[in-house]
């Protein structure tokens, strides 16, 4: 049985190979000089005589060594060998070995000031027909007409794609609710206002959400509408549904909905009548000016 080993290749430069026309004759075209005999010669000669070539102790590049630490919460915290953090990330119970994170020169800082403004999430949370979908619209539509570069995450949408494979089940929708976390992530590290609207049902799904996310870059906006008025709307017909048993699980009738605690922003029903969503999104956005985030 042959034993593995790893191996490196090494080419020499060619004058044959490095030259290009530089008359071009065709855009997105160029043309290369016909290969020598001699050139051809070479190349052969070389891939013949290719063997694996044992690491030098002495080498130019030093031994790096990665720890992968799993804390109790499920998180892992990746450490290089002079002991700072690389790179954090959720192992949802499995150890991810062997990984480092990448630095590039152009970070997070770098973008907004691109961008004049700075990157977070807006986490939007509260039963269905509460009015996630409807005020997270009228709050990228103003963002947009002052100029700021937003994204929509829709419980909905991203259940047509990213989170096509994911049922209704509790494990399932906390699944759903970290993919949508880390997906924000992503948008607000490229420093743009994201805006995930989902029920998001369990404090704790929304609270692993805000711990991916530097302070204060994780605001929960709470759509604290009562049950009675989300039923009477039913947008979708799912409550009418769900009281007839054709659902199962459905957040606020047999499945519990566990409102926030301690919301960055609140947007209630007053009295009877609910304020009008660009209301709402005035509200989020005094909060968005007063925190500084609408400008580097």
């Amino acid at each position: 049985m042959a034993a593995a080993a790893k191996f490196s290749l090494i080419f020499t430069s060619s004058p044959g190979l490095d030259h290009v026309d530089p008359s071009p004759t065709k855009l997105g075209f160029a043309n290369f000089r016909e290969m020598s005999v001699s050139c051809q010669r070479n190349i052969t000669s070389a891939l013949k005589n290719l063997a694996p070539i044992k690491a030098m102790e002495a080498s130019r590049t030093p031994p790096y060594k990665v720890d992968v630490e799993v804390k109790p919460n499920g998180r892992a915290v990746t450490n290089d060998s002079d002991g700072s953090i690389l790179h954090e990330t959720s192992t949802n119970g499995r150890r991810s070995t062997n990984i480092m994170w990448h630095k590039c020169s152009v970070e997070k800082i770098d973008r907004q000031e691109l961008l004049q403004q700075k990157g977070c999430v807006i986490w939007i949370t509260g039963l269905s027909g509460s009015g996630k979908s409807t005020v997270a619209c009228a709050l990228t539509q103003a963002l947009h007409a002052r100029g700021k570069l937003t994204y929509i995450l829709d419980g909905d949408n991203v259940r047509h794609g990213l989170n096509c494979d994911l049922t209704f089940k509790a494990e399932d929708r906390a699944e759903n609710i970290r993919r949508i976390g880390e997906v924000a992530k992503l948008f607000a590290d490229a420093g743009l206002i994201c805006i995930a609207s989902a029920i998001s049902p369990y404090r704790e799904d929304r609270d692993a959400c805000r711990s991916i996310l530097p302070d204060g870059d994780f605001i929960e906006v709470f759509m604290d509408v009562p049950l009675c008025v989300c039923e009477a709307r039913d947008p979708k017909g799912l409550y009418k549904l769900a009281r007839a048993g054709k659902i199962k699980g459905f957040t606020g009738i047999d499945d519990p909905y566990e409102a926030p605690l301690n919301s960055e922003i609140v947007l209630h029903q007053e009295g009877e009548d609910c304020p009008p969503p660009d209301a709402m999104a005035d509200k989020v956005i005094s909060y968005l000016e007063a925190k500084g985030y609408l400008q580097a």
